[in-house]
């Protein structure tokens, strides 16, 4: 069982169904997570507060059997854990399987509790939902607990949902509603037992709304009567849920009040034991700040022999027998067969291809979503071809090897499926999985996504993930939506080697790229700034023989250089504005000036850009080169580094568009014409 729920009721789950200890429980109320408990997040973590915290455990079945049980951290962004669930869940139910069609959905079921505001309100639930019956995010039917206060903090029902009942939101994904009255324990028993019993016979949701009252206010210091003074006076002289079932079992002869009120002494005794053994202890608190992810680097041999890369592009190019290509497409495939060899130019879509065949072939298993993955968005990737006579659909990397390929165009939507990647990468052990955006503009829809879970998830809950973002970005004269993907943000969300931030400049860095991710450890997500125009541009090629040897390079020299000591100016620039610079007609004329490629920017290669620099021995100046504006893309993060780097008496100084609050022109005119000022400022000015 995997279970995503808010805060209320947290420790209460923690204690009784995980079965996280009661000491431990309150060592995070006296600041002293230990070592080795449930809780505890190890250096250099900052660690999150006890109502947020995950846990795995085993809870015992009276029938003598057990059920592993995950709880997911998640944040006080309510609702936003429910896709991270069933992306767990997910993998957990593929683990092993050497295809999609291996999925044994009995192995996991994902129960998801809900407040009932939230689920009314936050629009990540229907985003969720509309996942339910989707091939490539199915997970037989997720069970939906509304934990129903019919109060949000201080908001009552009619100002916060246009409907009649908390749950009727699921009415427009046909699911079906058991609404029960939280007071009457059989009675939730029984709407539990038919959910279960929906699922295992249908492999669908179902929601139970299980209508009660908080007690108290929304949190310790809270007052509610402020607010709701008429609900408060009838749920002040209201008796609770265990008083009117340990009453109701005491009439039935079940058991005697004195029974019941020494069951709740015991468990208070207990409890108070747990505070001072706790409080007798000098336990050690959980993250202490310091840099650093306290686990060695491996860094993985990622060149791949000749003779692999070649049968892997045969298998690319084979279609069943029978299986019409459309006529277009198959020159361009075919054109990807004709003289390969170690000097055979390949250009993005055919490199990353055989990135994911060499990662298969591996036993790595792989999974791409997105929208318009299958073909991608630039109709660059084709990993699923289709029958123009029939419809029917191949997909040539499933034939490579047993291991598991996934590829699936996602809902038009980015907050769930990040989500639901970002939980599948968690829960897989060594799966590649990767969310492509249609264009990088748009990833900031699912910013809680990336704030909460992708760059802090290991800092706060010790949770580890390989997800990988692909994100278009580039400045082409599409206006402000489809030319950034905010750069500058994720480089702000760096720190203590949470997370790896790239924007590589040829296919052979994207191949060799993608292989470190899936194969270094300790694993991490990875952000990846991708090309749209530069998928088909003539000079952004590698041979074949760039897949076969080396490996990832954070930083590329100018290569093109034959005087190193005439170089006086040197040109610091990630990703497509190095080919408008060297493509440029005043390139020729810049006498003393190299241009280099920072491929990596986080980490910072430091090291590497100081190696490039002592290489040109009368260096007088360098220059950061970005297509975005002064307040966006690398300059905030990369200027102060690079002076700290490079000696004083070298001249720093940047060259960008003026700093915006929109990214870029809405006008292809003006585009080029500050495209233009930015080459020849950087190469003349």
């Amino acid at each position: 069982v995997v279970l995503g729920m808010a805060h209320r009721g947290r420790l209460n789950v923690l204690a009784h169904i995980v079965g996280v200890p009661y000491a431990e429980i309150i060592g995070e109320f006296e600041g002293r997570a230990a070592p080795g408990s449930a809780l505890y997040v190890p250096d250099p973590g900052t660690g999150d507060v006890k109502y947020h915290h995950g846990a795995k455990g085993t809870y015992e079945l009276r029938s003598g059997g057990s059920i592993r049980v995950r709880l997911a951290p998640n944040p006080s962004h309510l609702e936003y854990v429910n896709p991270v669930v069933l992306g767990m869940a997910r993998a957990k139910q593929l683990d092993g399987a050497p295809d999609p069609g291996g999925q044994d959905i009995s192995r996991v079921v994902p129960i998801l509790i809900h407040g009932d505001a939230a689920f009314a309100a936050e629009g990540v639930v229907a985003e969720t939902l509309n996942l339910a019956r989707l091939q490539g995010y199915d997970v037989g039917g997720t069970i939906h607990i509304i934990a129903n206060n019919q109060v949000g903090f201080t908001t009552d029902p009619e100002d916060g949902r246009s409907t009649r009942y908390a749950s009727d939101l699921a009415k427009g994904y046909d699911i079906p509603v058991v609404h029960v009255n939280a007071d009457q324990p059989e009675s939730c028993l029984a709407a539990m037992h038919l959910a279960m019993a929906y699922r295992k016979q249908f492999g669908d949701d179902m929601v139970i709304d299980l209508v009660g009252y908080r007690r108290h206010g929304h949190n310790e210091g809270d007052e509610p009567g402020y607010t709701q003074p008429m609900l408060y006076a009838k749920i002040n002289d209201h008796p609770t849920a265990r008083t009117l079932w340990a009453q109701q079992l005491s009439e039935s002869g079940v058991i005697t009040d004195e029974a019941a009120a020494s069951l709740v002494e015991e468990n208070l005794e207990s409890l108070r034991a747990a505070q001072t053994e706790i409080r007798s202890e000098n336990g050690e608190t959980s993250g202490n700040g310091q840099d650093g992810n306290g686990e060695e680097e491996v860094d993985p041999e990622t060149a791949v022999p000749l003779d692999r890369i070649a049968h892997a592009n045969e298998v690319l190019l084979d279609s069943p027998e029978g299986f019409t290509v459309h006529p277009k497409l198959l020159r361009q495939l075919e054109r990807r067969g004709k003289d390969f060899g170690p000097d055979y130019s390949l250009a993005w879509g055919h490199a990353e291809a055989l990135a994911f065949a060499s990662l298969l072939e591996d036993g790595v298993p792989v999974r791409l979503s997105g929208q318009d993955s299958e073909r991608g968005t630039f109709s660059h990737r084709h990993l699923v071809l289709h029958d123009v006579e029939t419809g029917a659909t191949d997909t040539p990397l499933s034939r490579i090897s047993d291991t598991r390929f996934e590829v699936y165009n996602s809902p038009l939507t980015e907050a769930a499926v990040i989500g639901f990647e970002y939980g599948f990468a968690v829960a897989a052990d060594r799966d590649l999985v990767m969310w492509e955006a249609q264009f990088g503009d748009f990833v900031n829809v699912a910013q809680v996504m990336i704030d909460q879970f992708i760059s802090a998830g290991w800092s706060k809950w010790a949770q580890r993930s390989r997800l990988t973002l692909l994100l278009p970005h580039g400045y082409e004269g599409q206006g402000p939506e489809h030319s950034s993907a905010r750069l500058e943000r994720f480089l702000q969300l760096c720190a203590e080697d949470n997370m790896r931030v790239v924007y590589p400049t040829t296919p052979a860095q994207y191949f060799h790229l993608l292989r470190r991710q899936a194969l270094s450890e300790p694993e991490r997500p990875l952000i990846v700034m991708t090309p749209k125009s530069l998928l088909r541009h003539p000079q952004a090629t590698s041979p074949v023989h760039e897949l076969t040897d080396g490996g990832f390079r954070t930083v590329i020299d100018d290569e093109s250089i034959r005087d190193r000591d005439g170089v006086r100016r040197l040109i610091l620039c990630s990703g497509k504005i190095y080919y408008d610079l060297i493509g440029s007609d005043l390139r020729q004329e810049a006498q003393g000036v190299a241009v280099a490629r920072v491929e990596a920017l986080y980490p910072f290669p430091e090291e590497d850009i100081q190696r490039v620099a002592d290489g040109y021995s009368n260096l007088e100046e360098i220059i950061w080169t970005q297509e975005e504006p002064g307040n966006m893309g690398g300059l905030s993060y990369v200027g102060p580094r690079l002076r700290a780097a490079i000696p004083r008496k070298i001249r720093l100084r940047y060259v960008a568009r003026p700093e915006r609050v929109s990214p870029a022109e809405g006008h292809a005119a003006d585009h080029v014409r500050e495209q233009n000022r930015l080459v020849e400022e950087a190469l003349t000015g």
